[in-house]
């Protein structure tokens, strides 16, 4: 009997893509499928009908939630592998509740059967790409996430369940390109994770199952576009709402700024659907007397009384996309108040991340350093993911590396590819 068909699932924290063994050798004998009518990735996002069972992925979901369906979109799923949200239930609305764990097993079905749709038969194994970490700084809790992801892949009908660090799939992705061996180093900057990978490419090493040997370091830190988007929207939207603003002051008392908190979980996707509980609005009322203006407080409310925070979060994401191929955005917030409006432009989008860049960067410093080997020992710099569509973070990066050659691979598919290849190494060529 033929070994059953395997997959390779690129679980991305914005987006996701499957890879498939093809014939031919092609490109290292895998192909992408679409896992959408004309697109090969698709956004990492569940819409759950508060008015009945039905569920809809990826560009349907987030369609939904434009359209004002009632329920509950859930996106950077995977931004709750281990956290303590993991085992806990989240509301859907019409007094439903579904846990964290059930929407990614519902989410990972929904990507098998589109590969089993593609491959023309089931498909039982899969390799999925991880972060170099889930967790930073604590074992103990990615192993927790690693197991929870395995658990979801094997309730959504995969019998064998294997992993591969994505920045080292990104780096096989690449080797297809190389005609000689070098030392190349893999930043993979997508929605959640920032991950770096050292790893020796070359001809006379494609095709091998075991690349431990090739594999000199890798690092991390759970820093990349979601958390770029959350600075976005602090930064240009969300004072319009009262943050970074000053209180009324108390007599005999200097100003202060108004209370973090609630701003920091509507900048945050997975925290978003927190702060239209009745006790945090009831909350929100109760500081009108905090506003120095009035008009801040009437924007907060309405923004958790109608549920626009995803919107916002999505204007932020789009704001940034703008800068980053604009050099400025305009974030049209009529929504929240006719006329109202934003700006962005590369100099406050750069102030906002800074912090944030120069974690990513000394991530991939200390990658190298953990090789033992000095920064002018890497040969070339191959970016991937969709976050390195930010000039300001390659060049930071890149400048940490002078002597080596950027190569830009495919920001949405470089990993679903090497996944792909290294399947077909474990698993073996057949469909």
């Amino acid at each position: 009997m033929p070994a059953p068909g395997f997959a390779a699932i690129d679980f991305g924290t914005s987006n996701s893509a499957i890879a498939l063994p093809a014939d031919g050798d092609g490109r290292q004998g895998v192909r992408l499928i679409e896992v959408e009518p004309g697109h090969r990735t698709m956004p990492t996002a569940v819409f759950y009908r508060a008015d009945e069972p039905g569920l809809a992925f990826g560009r349907a979901a987030i369609a939904a939630y434009v359209d004002g369906l009632d329920g509950r979109l859930m996106r950077s799923l995977k931004s709750v592998l281990g956290s303590p949200l993991i085992e806990q239930s989240t509301d859907i609305g019409a007094g439903r509740a579904v846990k964290f764990t059930d929407v990614i097993a519902a989410f990972l079905l929904h990507l098998k059967q589109r590969a089993e749709a593609a491959a023309g038969a089931p498909l039982e194994r899969v390799v999925i790409g991880r972060p170099v970490y889930f967790v930073d700084d604590d074992p103990a809790r990615d192993a927790l996430a690693q197991a929870a992801l395995a658990a979801a892949a094997r309730r959504a009908g995969f019998a064998e369940v294997l992993f591969q660090f994505e920045p080292i799939a990104a780096a096989l992705d690449h080797e297809r390109q190389v005609d000689a061996e070098a030392c190349v180093l893999v930043a993979d900057i997508g929605g959640g994770t920032s991950d770096f990978a050292l790893v020796r490419v070359g001809p006379a090493r494609r095709g091998r199952i075991d690349r431990r040997d090739d594999i000199l370091a890798s690092h991390g830190v759970h820093v990349a576009g979601t958390d770029f988007d959350r600075h976005v929207e602090l930064t240009a939207i969300l004072p319009l709402l009262g943050h970074r603003t000053l209180r009324r002051a108390r007599p005999g008392e200097a100003p202060r700024e108004m209370p973090s908190g609630l701003y920091f979980d509507l900048a945050t996707w997975h925290l978003i659907n927190t702060v239209y509980a009745p006790a945090r609005v009831a909350e929100a009322r109760q500081m009108r007397e905090w506003f120095a203006d009035p008009g801040q407080h009437r924007r907060l409310l309405r923004v958790l009384q109608l549920r626009l925070g995803h919107a916002l979060a999505a204007a932020a994401e789009q704001a940034k996309i703008d800068v980053a191929t604009d050099g400025q955005a305009a974030i049209d917030l009529a929504d929240l108040e006719p006329g109202l409006a934003a700006g962005l432009d590369e100099r406050r989008a750069a102030q906002a991340i800074e912090s944030d860049l120069e974690r990513i960067v000394e991530a991939a410093r200390e990658t190298v350093r953990l090789a033992g080997l000095a920064p002018t020992a890497v040969d070339a710099l191959y970016f991937t993911g969709g976050s390195t569509g930010l000039p300001s973070l390659v060049g930071r990066i890149g400048a940490a590396f002078p002597a080596a050659r950027p190569v830009r691979g495919d920001r949405f598919a470089s990993v679903a590819h090497g996944l792909g290849v290294h399947a077909r190494a474990v698993f073996g060529g057949g469909a």
